[in-house]
């Protein structure tokens, strides 16, 4: 794979993972009950149990976005 290749890649990969962390975060402005009804289908949560796993969860994934998606692909465009 190339370096243009990657470089591609690794911004589509980018886009794609904000994309979802956007999503995810709408779906929580705005349908928080809605969500949180349909988590409590499969999981014994409190509401209190729920805020703390989906902010905390979402913190994590906005960090390996960074580390894995973002910092390669700043690196590739402006320093190789």
């Amino acid at each position: 794979m190339s370096n243009d290749q990657l470089l591609v890649f690794l911004g589509w990969c980018t886009l794609i993972n904000w994309g979802l962390l956007v999503f995810w975060g709408v779906m929580l402005l705005l349908a928080k009950d809605f969500t949180y009804r349909m988590h409590k289908l499969f999981f014994d949560l409190t509401i209190e149990e729920f805020n703390l796993v989906h902010y905390k969860m979402m913190g994590q994934f906005k960090l390996f976005v960074f580390m894995f998606n973002f910092t390669p692909y700043i690196v590739l465009r402006f320093f190789i």
